[in-house]
């Protein structure tokens, strides 16, 4: 079966100060128990802040390193989950419901890539 990774994008600047409802958090940890019991979860994370991150560049043969919080990027990866499904609209379907989770003011993007495997 192929696995898919899914990066979670948000805004940090208009994401909640609160963070996720307990509400959200009990919707989502559902959701996260089906899918660990369907065997289709193999991994899943959120990330720290930007602000605690560094990005490392490798440009013109140097290597350069910048430390966050990145207040270029708009949307940042705010985690991830790795799965194994038996195709992409599965993979697409879960995904659809962790975002389904989440309140109407949250503003979150999810990029399903299927793992090369080649």
């Amino acid at each position: 079966m192929p696995r898919f990774l899914t990066l979670i994008r948000i805004d940090e600047k208009n994401a909640p100060a609160e963070g996720p409802s307990p509400e959200l958090m009990e919707r989502m940890g559902a959701l996260l128990e089906e899918i660990t019991k369907a065997g289709v979860m193999l991994d899943t994370a959120g990330l720290k802040p930007t602000s605690e991150g560094t990005r490392v560049t490798w440009s013109g043969g140097k290597i350069s390193y910048t430390d966050g919080p990145f207040t270029e990027s708009k949307e940042v990866i705010g985690g991830y989950s790795l799965i194994q499904a038996k195709d992409k609209a599965e993979a697409l379907e879960w995904t659809k419901r962790f975002l389904e989770t989440h309140e109407d003011y949250w503003t979150v993007t999810a990029e399903v890539r299927q793992i090369d495997e080649g």
